[in-house]
């Protein structure tokens, strides 16, 4: 621990928690005490209401604020760079405090351990948030909660999310599928996993996952947002992307939340033999096709 008188005291953190754990709280509090100002930084995620960003800047502030309302909290944003980012750390701290000595506290999760500022820093062994097991004593049945999942449904970005399709095809034949209860025909396919590293692995996924076959020389037929009943009525909307693929290997068999499986004559394929929803995808592969043979 350094013996250099520090005025103020820096504490940077994602406090994405419902409320500070007693030992933050005790670090904070002995701060306050050690030095004549403390700054909190509060790191600010361009990605809003996600799993590890759930709250948003003024909530997280008003919890800190309302354990100490004499502290100073301002937004940090995140940065793909980490020298910009200290950069802009020092920068806003000196906006502050042009001409005092300053110490930043790194906590232990936090990413103020790749800091390459002008400010000395001093390690505690403390995070800024709870682990995700701890998350899970919150009461379901309180008001409270319900009141926090709807605040957190209602303050994010409209949604795109992104699936595939493909057009399995031997020769002149193309394999479709059924979904149970529905008489008419779709493309195999579904969402995009974060696993996937390409769209094109996503479609070889997903068509083996719901026939069993191998596929292979994968081509874009082109993308459309879909009218999926689902999400007819939300701001979140599906966009698919088109693959034509040939047929390796590997007997049909309907998987997954697929009811049916059944080869088609291509030539002798119509609008009305496809759900609704894939129906532009339909046109996507008839109009891939003539290009290709120059019709």
């Amino acid at each position: 621990m350094s013996t250099k008188r520090y005025d103020i005291a820096v504490v940077t953190g994602h406090f994405q928690v419902q409320e500070l754990h007693p030992e933050l709280e005790n670090l904070l509090s002995g701060l306050a005490k050690k030095h004549k100002k403390l700054l909190v930084f509060i790191n600010v995620s361009p990605a809003l209401t996600t799993r590890r960003n759930p709250l948003d800047f003024a909530t997280r502030k008003e919890m800190i604020l309302k354990k100490f309302p004499e502290f100073l909290i301002f937004p940090l944003p995140e940065m793909p760079d980490e020298h910009n980012r200290s950069e802009e750390l020092d920068q806003r701290i000196t906006a502050v405090f042009p001409d005092e000595e300053v110490v930043i506290y790194e906590l232990n999760n936090d990413s103020t351990q790749d800091y390459s500022g002008k400010f000395d820093r001093i390690k505690t062994d403390l995070f800024s948030d709870f682990q995700e097991k701890e998350i899970s004593i919150i009461t379901k049945a309180s008001r409270k909660f319900r009141t926090g999942i709807i605040y957190a449904t209602q303050n994010q970005y409209p949604k795109v999310y992104p699936t595939v399709d493909v057009a399995i095809m031997d020769g002149q034949k193309i394999l479709l599928g059924r979904k149970p209860h529905q008489d008419l025909f779709r493309f195999i396919g579904g969402f995009v996993d974060p696993t996937d590293l390409r769209y094109e692995q996503a479609a070889i996924r997903e068509a083996f996952e719901e026939t069993g076959v191998e596929i292979a020389d994968l081509e874009y037929s082109g993308s459309a947002q879909i009218d999926d009943w689902r999400y007819r009525n939300e701001d979140d909307k599906i966009i698919t992307t088109l693959f034509k693929a040939k047929y390796i290997s590997g007997n049909p068999v309907a998987q997954d939340d697929i009811a049916e499986l059944k080869w088609f004559d291509l030539t002798q394929l119509k609008e009305e033999n496809f759900v609704k929803e894939h129906r532009i995808l339909f046109q996507l592969l008839i109009t891939n096709f003539k290009a290709a043979s120059g019709l």
